[in-house]
């Protein structure tokens, strides 16, 4: 026979198997400490069940989705690099960038005609670079006609990007003469669209690319780059040589588009490529992001001076030591280092980058199978080849 306090027990749990709620009025307790637990019911058999299970999920509901969908009254430039034999060039072919009257990858909103391209970096000096890199190209690393055929021969790439870095002040000072001879060679051991950048010190660079831009002339090459502090005299060369000017700004909106406005007073739009600076992960890609993604949707919404396409430096994700360093608690540099620029060119990718410039070979093929896969539902992941260490 139940007593008073196992009854008040067992009423109590059938009120809250209801509705899992339990309100008392007009009750007074008094106490100095309170406990209640519920927790062994062991001695209320009876109790089991009292919560009905609810019946098996039949299915989900099957419905339609139709995304939502916009215009935009602005379009980005499309920008022509390289130029053939029949335009006047030496190139086997020219590559187009931009064209976009949508956010990346929309396409059931709008266009987008040319798909991102990658163009492998190559360097006339060799820098520090992790072994992952170093492996990749073995001896043509020590010679940059050599490093660009392998970029073009035996991974594919759409263009090249030289650095004169050897030319800074403070590195070898190669004279300008020299560097411009090896521009000259470089066009004949590849006939890609090219890219010559110089080492950054912008005293140099004002002398180097416009000789860079003379000797090129017809190539319709992208001088990389024109800054804040150094673009008048990039600006001028390709106006005069008709090449297409790098806008670098350093993650700030309000600069790219001075920097725009500048180099417009010179050049057509259609000779202008942005580059926002390309933040490795872990050490600020978010803020590469958002100002790309928001140059990308002003430009679409009307703004003029930020409807130039965009490229990545996306060799910078090599910046972080996690990409490269020796620890076994973040796995094989084979992988790591080529995922750590690949995650960071993914991440540019959605966010509207149309040119890629990067350092390994696997991570460039990844981002062509991704770019391919997006656009039209092509190519197979192929990368595990180039990165070297199997499927």
């Amino acid at each position: 026979m139940e007593n008073g306090q196992d009854a008040l027990i067992r009423s109590l749990i059938k009120l809250l198997a209801g509705d899992g709620e339990l309100e008392l009025e007009g009750v007074t307790l008094t106490a100095k400490e309170l406990t209640v637990s519920l927790a062994d019911l062991s001695g209320f058999p009876a109790v089991t069940g009292l919560v009905p299970m609810p019946a098996p999920l039949a299915g989900l509901v099957d419905i339609g989705y139709t995304p939502p969908v916009r215009s935009y009254p602005g379009k980005i430039r499309e920008v022509i690099l390289g130029s053939t034999r029949g335009d006047g060039g030496s190139r086997v072919k020219s590559v187009t960038i931009g064209g976009s009257s949508t956010p990346p990858f929309h396409l059931f909103e709008g266009t987008d005609p040319h798909s991102p391209v990658v163009a492998g970096s190559v360097f006339d000096m060799v820098p520090p670079l992790p072994g992952p890199v170093k492996e990749s190209f073995g001896d043509a690393l020590e010679d940059p006609c050599a490093w660009a055929k392998a970029w073009v021969d035996r991974y594919g790439a759409d263009l090249i990007d030289l650095d004169l870095i050897s030319t800074d002040p403070y590195l070898k000072d190669t004279p300008v003469k020299r560097a411009v001879s090896l521009v000259e060679d470089l066009l004949q051991a590849v006939d890609v669209p090219l890219i010559i950048g110089g080492s950054g010190n912008p005293e140099k660079d004002a002398k180097l690319l416009p000789k860079v831009a003379e000797v090129c002339a017809g190539e319709r090459i992208l001088l990389s780059s024109a800054t804040m502090s150094m673009w008048e005299p990039v600006a001028k060369a390709a106006q005069e040589f008709n090449h297409v000017v790098l806008a670098w700004s350093p993650i700030d909106i309000n600069q790219a588009k001075e920097l725009n406005r500048k180099l417009m007073g010179y050049l057509p739009p259609d000779q202008i490529i942005m580059d926002p600076t390309s933040a490795a992960l872990g050490y600020g890609l978010e803020y590469s992001f958002s100002v790309m993604e928001r140059i990308r949707f002003a430009g679409l919404m009307g703004d003029k001076e930020l409807q130039c396409p965009m490229a990545s430096g996306t060799a910078n994700s090599w910046g972080a030591r996690e990409a490269w360093k020796r620890d076994a608690g973040l796995g094989p540099r084979e992988y790591r280092g080529p995922l750590w620029e690949t995650t960071g060119a993914l991440a540019f990718l959605l966010a509207g980058i149309d040119l890629f410039i990067m350092v390994h070979p696997g991570g460039a093929r990844t981002i062509e199978d991704i770019v391919g896969w997006l656009a039209e539902g092509i190519n197979p992941p192929t990368f595990p080849d180039f990165i070297g260490v199997g499927h």
